[in-house]
């Protein structure tokens, strides 16, 4: 019989493996203190949920240990922490409390935030695109638009400004998940496309059924954060409790209730699950997505 897998022993390596990279391909030697600005972003925090949903897309399809998995799962994580840096600045959503401490911009100052996170963005499509021939120029071409469309206007950008626009203002359930579609799950969406495009041969109904359990995750995970927005505390959290409805910002416990968005989220880790099967991948290669499906249902903070 063999052992029991695990979701931690499969995690650990894999995050080791990011952090390490990160630690590299962050200069702390660029201009002007801008280096510490963005190592500060990027560093000792955050769940990584994107770089290691990413690294098992690409395990599941047998790419996980092509250097195109990893330089991915790092511009991933980078396009992350930029996006955090200039969301909680005063312009924003005005937040002083990150991943447990102060925000780029408290640390640092606006200005050098806003740089960081600029100069964060760019560094992701630097590792996309390496001067060696370690990742072929289809795969660099295919993860550099699939990055560039979730990450813009009509990704999380867009997403954003949905948000900002609609502060105190009530959304129907087709809007608020058209927003929260953007704002965040298409980045997570994009980590399970870029890891199918760093496979070579990837059957087309696996693709479909990848992409599917991408966007259900994708829209489990906000509901989830606007739950714990109300149940956790900030120590738990790492980040500012309460600050949705503080600000009267639209959320899925505000429109249906907490115990119906308990629920919703519950339905949508199901067919997560369920897309998962439809992949036709052998659940040995599943393992590791079903583990983080559960995870993000199940999180804390």
């Amino acid at each position: 019989m063999s052992a029991r897998w695990d979701l931690s022993d499969w995690m650990q390596p894999r995050l080791q493996r990011v952090e390490h990279a990160l630690s590299q391909w962050v200069d702390a030697q660029a201009p002007a203190g801008l280096g510490q600005a963005m190592r500060y972003a990027v560093l000792d925090g955050g769940k990584r949920l994107r770089p290691l949903l990413l690294l098992a897309t690409a395990e599941a399809v047998g790419a996980g240990d092509s250097p195109a998995a990893l330089r991915a799962a790092c511009a991933l994580e980078l396009i992350h922490a930029y996006s955090l840096v200039h969301d909680d600045m005063p312009c924003m959503d005005n937040d002083v409390l990150r991943r447990g401490k102060p925000t780029v911009h408290v640390q640092f100052g606006q200005a050098q935030a806003l740089l960081a996170g600029d100069a964060l963005q760019a560094l992701a499509f630097e590792l996309l695109t390496p001067e060696d021939a370690s990742v072929p120029l289809a795969v660099q071409a295919a993860c550099v638009g699939l990055l560039a469309r979730a990450s813009g206007y009509w990704g999380m950008a867009g997403g954003q400004a949905i948000d900002l626009a609609h502060v105190g203002s009530r959304l129907s359930e087709d809007q608020l998940r058209q927003m929260h579609r953007l704002k965040t799950g298409a980045l997570l969406l994009c980590s399970v496309q870029m890891g199918v495009a760093c496979g070579a041969q990837v059957a087309s109904g696996t693709r479909v059924a990848l992409s599917r359990f991408g966007e259900v995750l994708g829209l489990a995970f906000q509901v989830v954060d606007d739950i714990l927005d109300v149940t956790a505390d900030s120590a738990t959290l790492g980040k500012t409790a309460g600050k949705d409805a503080a600000a009267d910002k639209p959320t899925y416990v505000a429109l249906m209730g907490l115990q119906a968005a308990q629920h919703f989220a519950d339905e949508l880790a199901e067919q997560a699950q369920q897309a998962l099967v439809d992949t036709g991948l052998p659940a040995q290669h599943l393992a590791a997505l079903r583990g983080l499906a559960a995870m993000v249902v199940q999180r804390n903070h």
